[in-house]
């Protein structure tokens, strides 16, 4: 009797972990994805004010990477506030009638997400490395070191933001595996 206890405990424990993790892990997403949007509509607004009120060379450049980021983080936290409840509805699904398959389809897909995220984090240092260069490596105040100025911003915001995506990405992937060696 007190096995059949320690065991329910035990199944308990570990079912209240797993949607605590699932909880965290998809409202940490979606909560992100909405500050994607917010600094995404911020630097369009910025953008706009440079261009239309500043109006000068510099000011011009840093409003066009300003622009282009702003569109990506937009259209990616948009796109991702939009299908974070049917994921996560997925996975609580796959996990209450079918847990084998956490192995075969959640898995693969957080790996291939963390691959994902390497590629972003080199490509936005290359976009830092580039606006420093543009802002040092020409004449003061231009149209080109605004350009780099814009690039080093944008890409600096994206980097941290995508920082710690990985970081709740990387979490979940580990609670993942350890669920799948529970079962």
């Amino acid at each position: 009797m007190l096995h059949l206890l320690v065991e329910l405990k035990h199944n308990l424990d570990f079912k209240i972990f797993r949607m605590t993790a699932i909880e965290k892990y998809f409202s940490g997403e979606k909560g992100e994805s909405y500050l994607f949007l917010i600094m995404g509509i911020i630097a369009l607004i910025f953008a706009l004010y440079f261009v239309l009120f500043l109006k000068q060379p510099f000011w011009k450049g840093v409003a066009i990477p300003f622009v282009v980021i702003a569109i990506l983080e937009i259209t990616v936290g948009a796109t991702i506030v939009a299908r974070t409840p049917a994921d996560k509805l997925r996975v609580e699904t796959i996990i209450k009638n079918e847990p084998s398959k956490i192995n075969s389809e959640e898995i693969p897909r957080m790996q291939k997400v963390m691959k994902n995220f390497i590629v972003f984090r080199y490509t936005e240092i290359v976009l830092i490395l580039i606006g420093i260069i543009l802002m040092y490596a020409l004449p003061q105040y231009n149209f080109w070191k605004g350009i780099g100025l814009g690039l080093f911003l944008q890409a600096s915001i994206v980097l941290a933001l995508d920082f710690f995506a990985e970081k709740r990405g990387s979490y979940y992937l580990d609670y993942l595996t350890e669920f799948v060696q529970k079962i």
